[in-house]
Formats: structure tokens, C-alpha cells, sequence
């Protein structure tokens, strides 16, 4: 048990099926050269380790291997854990896209676990599903994880992340957590710049205050996305899209979050800087300018987006 698999280089993946027999598990190994002979192995087992069980599941074995080693990490269910890295600013229909798109070996429908708002309900009783609530991470999963465990996770991470004092500072600002979450999922597809975030939130906040509308384009993307209608292009008659997200139409902020924000945006959305702009414009290279008066803000985009539409002619 403590003697070298006969394969000595490299790594090798094998599956142990469910209701495998410890004899069937040991000639398994043997057939792939990770122990010397399975009657050993099965021995062993059966004098030493019986009866916990050996169990099912997706291992990966650095070679050579000691029968040892892997009877123990079947005993412990050491599985191999497959990596998902989740970016910010998905929606979660998105995040069911990048899963198809990676084949990653899950079970059942994420987008149908994505609607299991008892997950959320203390914390944000009118959700429809868990937009907002998923949050960006690299997460590892063994292989045929359930999607209704994965989205759990997910959402166990974003409450880590959402804690005591997060709810008190949203309760200082007398915003419901749903409202500090759609706020900061505006800031997560506005900037990916961590420095310009609480200036993208101050802005939002000061219109809020003043009861501008917030302009924001990106919401207006998310309605066109919820109508199956987004090509990639946002045009100007666009703006006139009647849907509760378009925040060129309706003032306050849309009914929910338009994706699942990072904790930089969360942050920012709770602590925004202390200043008084009112209006921001895309430099077009991931940065922005920030003005308080129109005035300053149209010369801005003088500069800035009508010399690019003049460069893109």
C-alpha cells in the first residue's frame, strides 16, 4: 500500500461511477496502472478502512501514486474541483451562457435555479429572481454539481460580502438593499475603473436627490436584452424604449439590478465620493470626465464623443 504506481509521470483523471463495488473500484485503479495489484487494494480495505466508504466522483492522481494516498482520498471524497471564474457585470442569463459556452459539468438548468428567490428573501423580498444576488468570484465545483447548489454558493458569497455593517450603512442611507444593489449594478456597467466608481456613484446619487433622471445607458441596454432585442448597437431612438428600466424615461432607479455587481461597485453604491458632479462622459478609453453643469458637460462631449463619431465617419 505504501509501493509506487507502476505509471510514474504525469496526472491521470478517472471517474468512480456510483454503487461501484470496492473490488470493481480496485480493478478500476489497476487498469490504470495506479496500484500494482487489486487484490491488495481491495485487502486492505476490507481489514483497514471498512466501513467507511469509498466515495464516488470525478479524481485527479499526481504519478506516481501511492494505493495509500488514493485509498484516502476516496474515503474523504477528495473530488476533483473544476475552476468558474464568474466576471463582473454578468447578468445572470449571461452567466448561464458562459456555463454553455465552457461545457462545465453541471446538472440541471441554471437559469431555472436562478429563480429561487426563498435564497434572497430576507433580504430582498420583491425579487423575481436572483439578478444581483450572484456574486462575481472564481468559484470550483466538482463535476455534475447541481445548479441549485451552485447558485447557492454563489449567493453565500455575496451575503459574506453584504454583511451587518453594509445593511446598516444602506439603513443610514435609507435605501432597501435591493435599491443599493440595482444602484451599484449601474456603477458596475458604467466604469470598470475601481478608482471612478465612487465619482460614477456620487453622480447617481446627487441626481436621485435632485430628482434628475439618471440617463443611464445601460439600463436601456438591459431592457433591450430582456425583449430579445439588443444586437450589440445602442441607438439613439433607442432612448425612447418604453420599458420601467429606461432611466432616460422614468426617474429613480429601474425596478431591479441589471446585473450582479463586484464589491468595489457594492462599496461605491454605500460610500460615494463627496462631491457635487452631476454629469459624466466616456473619454473612450475606459475613463471618464466628470462635470457639475451642462454647460461644461456638453463641451465635454464636444470633445470627446463628437470628435470620435467624426473619426468613426
Amino acid at each position: 500500500m505504501n509501493s509506487p504506481s507502476p505509471a510514474r509521470t504525469g496526472t491521470i483523471v478517472i471517474t468512480i461511477e456510483k454503487g461501484l463495488s470496492p473490488k470493481g473500484i480496485a480493478r478500476l485503479l489497476k487498469d490504470n496502472q495506479l496500484i500494482r495489484q487489486s487484490f491488495t487494494f481491495e485487502l486492505a480495505y476490507s481489514l483497514y478502512y471498512y466501513p467507511h466508504s469509498l466515495k464516488a466522483g470525478e479524481y485527479q492522481f499526481s504519478l506516481p501514486a501511492i494505493p495509500r494516498k488514493i485509498m484516502l482520498d476516496l474515503i474523504s471524497g477528495r473530488v476533483l474541483l473544476h475552476p468558474l471564474t464568474i466576471p463582473e457585470g454578468l447578468t445572470y442569463l449571461e452567466i448561464s451562457e458562459l456555463l454553455a459556452a465552457r461545457n462545465y459539468p453541471l446538472t440541471g438548468s441554471f437559469v431555472e435555479a436562478c429563480r429561487a428567490t426563498s435564497l434572497i428573501a430576507d433580504l430582498d423580498p420583491e425579487a423575481p429572481n436572483l439578478e444581483g444576488y450572484l456574486f462575481p468570484d472564481t468559484y470550483y465545483f466538482a463535476r455534475g454539481v447541481r445548479a441549485e447548489d451552485m447558485v447557492k454558493t454563489m449567493v453565500e458569497e455575496f451575503r459574506k460580502n453584504f454583511g451587518q455593517q453594509e445593511r446598516e450603512r444602506a439603513r443610514v442611507l435609507k435605501m432597501s438593499i435591493r435599491q443599493v444593489i440595482t444602484l451599484a449594478s449601474l456603477i458596475e456597467k458604467e466604469t470598470g475603473q475601481p478608482e471612478e466608481k465612487p465619482l460614477i456613484s456620487a453622480v447617481f446619487h446627487n441626481r436621485l436627490r435632485l430628482k434628475m433622471k439618471l440617463d443611464c445607458d445601460p439600463t436601456i441596454i438591459y431592457a433591450l436584452k430582456l425583449q430579445n432585442r439588443f444586437d450589440g448597437n445602442l441607438r439613439r431612438a433607442d432612448k425612447n424604449l418604453n420599458s420601467p428600466y429606461n432611466t432616460y424615461l422614468y426617474t429613480g432607479l429601474p425596478p431591479g439590478p441589471i446585473c450582479n455587481p463586484g464589491r468595489n461597485s457594492i462599496q461605491a453604491a454605500l460610500y460615494p465620493a463627496d462631491v457635487d458632479y452631476l454629469y459624466f462622459v466616456s473619454k473612450n478609453d475606459g475613463s471618464h470626465v466628470f462635470n457639475r453643469s451642462y454647460a461644461e458637460h456638453l463641451l465635454a462631449v464636444k470633445k470627446f464623443q463628437l470628435k470620435n463619431h467624426r473619426q468613426l465617419r
